[in-house]
């Protein structure tokens, strides 16, 4: 029984030490480094390594490439003997590669190799400043900058723009100037490609003489997109809630919007806001043709005031990567009662105007009033004065006018005599 045992563990023994030897298709040994290692940029920021296999590598190795950016960042174990990344080239991008067998991190690689980019030629400081690019409504890209801090100001800016779909470079031609910003727009329609959501537009703006230093972007098509408004269709009262009806902005799905409602109440004089996320006409309160047309019910609202209702939108996670843009409000629409403010207005300035009429016409009537009850007592000596003063003069007048008649007369009577004396003298 002992030497059937010895043969069986001598067996196990052959079988590990063959376990071993047959592990040697994937050697330990490092590797040497690679060959040929050069860089190349395409489009505007698409940056580009190749290199060749390491010469006297072991033959028993299946080569694997091990490769990294600055800092170690993006490290990729692969078998092709290439490397591409979009990055922005204001700055020197370097990468790392080297060779080994296996693709586990933890094998010690051959060499590392680096190849970095050239940096922009020109100042950096004479390179624009808060390059920002929005994709609006899926239909056009508008890009903004700032000159340079040693920047003339007459300075020609040119932007160049690339993406998968194009196939070349274009140029930007609608410049403009709004304030200190600058900024240019092109169409950037959104294609069918399901595929073109999960790339980029390649931004570069210089100027026409090469006298500033480029500045690149890259920006997202799941980014920095910015919806139209949408637009009210119909606002409605209903068992004391207000039932808003409204149609999203073209290019989007419902699912991939939230919304921002807003009533502003004129008689509290207050903004109501409310968060929507998903708003699906459901209720039998909504009628007619529901196709594309999102719902929301806003509870306590008062019908006998005035409410103006406004509504924006903005990309959410569930399709983009970004949710910080909100579109332009929509047009107001309102409902209720219109109370005019000016009227009120009106009535506050007019009032003290009519009551101080209203008084001066009490007083003017309470004058006469008294007059009326509480006659004057009149002056005795006025009164005879009146009667008597009068009545002398017009006494002496008439004496006066007697004694003229009375002389005029006796002249006359006198002229007779010495008339007939005349004649009775002849």
């Amino acid at each position: 029984m002992e030497r059937p045992a010895r043969l069986c563990g001598l067996w196990a023994l052959l079988l590990c030490a063959g376990g071993g030897g047959g592990g040697g298709a994937a050697p330990t040994d490092t590797q040497p480094p690679v060959t040929n290692l050069s860089v190349s940029v395409e489009n505007l920021c698409t940056v580009i390594w190749t290199w060749d296999p390491p010469e006297g590598a072991s033959p028993n190795c299946t080569l694997r490439y091990f490769s990294h950016f600055d800092n170690k960042q993006d490290k990729k174990i692969a078998p092709e003997t290439h490397r591409s990344k979009e990055v922005p080239l204001n700055e020197r991008i370097c990468l790392q590669v080297g060779s080994q067998c296996s693709t586990n991190e933890s094998d010690n690689p051959s060499i590392l190799v680096e190849k970095c980019t050239p940096p922009p030629e020109g100042d950096p400081e004479s390179a624009v400043t808060e390059l920002q690019c929005v994709w609006h409504n899926l239909s056009y890209m508008k890009c903004t900058w700032l000159p340079g801090r040693k920047t003339s100001p007459d300075t020609n800016y040119t932007l160049y723009y690339w993406h998968s779909s194009l196939g070349k470079i274009l140029q930007c031609e609608d410049i403009y100037r709004e304030g200190q910003h600058i900024g240019c727009s092109f169409a950037l329609t959104n294609l069918k490609d399901s595929s073109f959501e999960q790339h980029s537009v390649q931004i570069v703006v210089k100027d026409n003489a090469g006298k500033i230093r480029p500045s690149f972007n890259i920006v997202p098509l799941t980014s920095h997109v910015k919806p139209d408004p949408p637009h009210i269709k119909r606002l409605f009262f209903q068992n004391g809630n207000l039932y808003v009806q409204w149609t999203n902005p073209q290019n989007f799905y419902s699912r991939c919007l939230s919304y921002q409602v807003e009533v502003n109440n004129s008689q509290t004089e207050t903004s109501d806001i409310f968060y929507v996320e998903e708003a699906k006409c459901q209720n039998s309160e909504f009628e007619g043709n529901l196709e594309g047309t999102i719902c929301f019910m806003v509870p306590g609202v008062l019908p006998d005031t005035l409410n103006t209702v406004r509504i924006r939108v903005r990309t959410n996670k569930l399709c983009y990567e970004d949710d910080k843009l909100w579109s332009n409000w929509s047009q107001a629409m309102s409902i209720g009662e219109n109370t005019d403010p000016t009227f009120y207005v009106s009535m506050l300035l007019a009032t003290p105007v009519i009551v101080a009429g209203a008084i001066i016409v009490l007083l003017l009537y309470l004058k006469r009033l008294k007059i009326i009850i509480f006659p004057p007592i009149p002056d005795p000596g006025k009164i005879f004065k009146e009667m008597f003063g009068d009545q002398n003069d017009d006494t002496l007048v008439r004496l006066m006018d007697q004694r003229r008649l009375y002389f005029l007369s006796s002249l006359i009577n006198i002229d007779k005599l010495s008339s007939r004396k005349d004649i009775q003298a002849k």
